[in-house]
């Protein structure tokens, strides 16, 4: 396990590039990181075209024979649960970081921009010890206890039996009572079925993110000669001939259906999909995900004639409004899918939004952790 003295300095620097690059781009108090409507009852008004029906007043609709929807109002009090996937196959990485650090900084991001207005904040950290439990409070000293504990988290041996993510999310809905914003945080290489109905069962009352956390060299396999690869969860070893390019063709079109397998399966769970790399800039990426939610949003809202509506779920609070920091604007697409096709869902918590046959962790083609 890392000590203190190396976490401290890590998570400070984290923190200060985190404020430093979104403080200026994120404006507002209570703005949803993804939008989306409150959950706390408010004034009923005649329904429109566009309204949610489930939104539907059945008791004034009764007493005055028109349809009524009730609104909502933003909760001035967030309650943040992440899901943190810090197994075997999370400890790779040959780009500017590892998986796991990558996962730890979209983590920190929520929680920085969300702390200091007051919103509550906990944790469920699965590794191969099992799941590991923090429960939500208020302050910037538990949220740096809590990426301390994530921080910290040792590296799985291979062979060592771990819990899968799905069984993780069941945990996540049973704990967690109160609505709010749910992130999980994984590269999402267990099988679909093990993960996509659970996270439709946290959809029915939160808002849910599923960041999915991927590496170059999970796409596409380098001309490198003889590469021995290892299975991080199991420890078998395997020699690959990258020469051939049949091979390499081979590799990236499997890469590619298992991506498309994981992004379809988190469509269908109804969440919000963003995808990280580790060779991109992960700022620049949740920055673009985030415009792109709130002009959905405001197209959403347009049909409806109502200006667009923050949800509680997701806050995140910013400094004064102003500008891009420099380097945190523009760039190529970030080729994050999202949620039900034509925008977020307007469900009553908002919608945040494969792997390959075989053992978890695997590589398409055969492949672990190079060696």
């Amino acid at each position: 396990m890392r000590s203190y003295l190396m976490a401290e300095p890590a998570l400070r620097r984290l923190e200060l590039t985190i404020t430093r690059r979104l403080d200026g781009l994120l404006q507002g108090e209570h703005l949803g990181l993804v939008p989306g409507p409150g959950s706390e009852p408010a004034e009923s008004r005649a329904y429109q075209p566009g309204d949610d029906v489930r939104r539907m007043d059945w008791n004034v609709t009764a007493r005055t024979n028109e349809p009524h929807v009730r609104d909502m109002v933003a909760d001035r009090e967030l309650e943040i649960w992440a899901l943190l996937d810090a197994t075997a196959s999370m400890d790779f990485g040959t780009a500017a970081m590892e998986k796991r650090e990558l996962a730890l900084a979209a983590m920190a991001a929520v929680g920085f921009l969300t702390q200091r207005t007051g919103n509550r904040i906990g944790a469920h950290l699965l590794h191969g010890g099992g799941v590991r439990t923090l429960p939500a409070r208020t302050g910037r000293p538990h949220l740096m206890a809590l990426l301390q504990a994530a921080f910290g988290l040792p590296r799985t041996p291979p062979g060592v039996a771990e819990p899968l993510l799905g069984v993780a999310a069941e945990q996540l809905s049973r704990v967690v009572r109160r609505r709010g914003l749910v992130l999980v945080v994984s590269d999402f290489l267990d099988e679909p079925e093990t993960w996509e109905l659970a996270l439709r069962k946290l959809t029915a009352r939160h808002q849910v993110l599923a960041v999915e956390v991927v590496d170059p060299r999970e796409l596409t396999l380098p001309d490198v000669g003889i590469l021995t690869l290892i299975d991080p969860e199991t420890g078998r070893r395997r020699e690959v001939a990258t020469g051939n390019a049949r091979l390499r063709r081979r590799y990236a079109e499997a890469a590619a259906a298992q991506r498309e397998t994981i992004g379809q399966a988190l469509r269908r769970a109804g969440v919000t999909h963003l995808r990280l790399r580790t060779d991109r800039d992960w700022v620049r990426d949740l920055v673009r995900h985030v415009m792109r939610q709130r002009r959905l949003a405001s197209l959403a809202a347009s049909p409806a004639s109502t200006p667009p509506r923050s949800g509680p779920q997701g806050s995140l609070p910013s400094g004064p409004s102003g500008g891009a920091s420099g380097g945190s604007s523009g760039g190529p697409s970030d080729g994050s899918s999202h949620g039900a096709a034509g925008g977020p869902s307007p469900g009553p918590a908002g919608r945040l939004a494969g792997r390959p046959s075989g053992r978890r962790g695997r590589r398409p083609g055969g492949g672990g952790d190079a060696a």
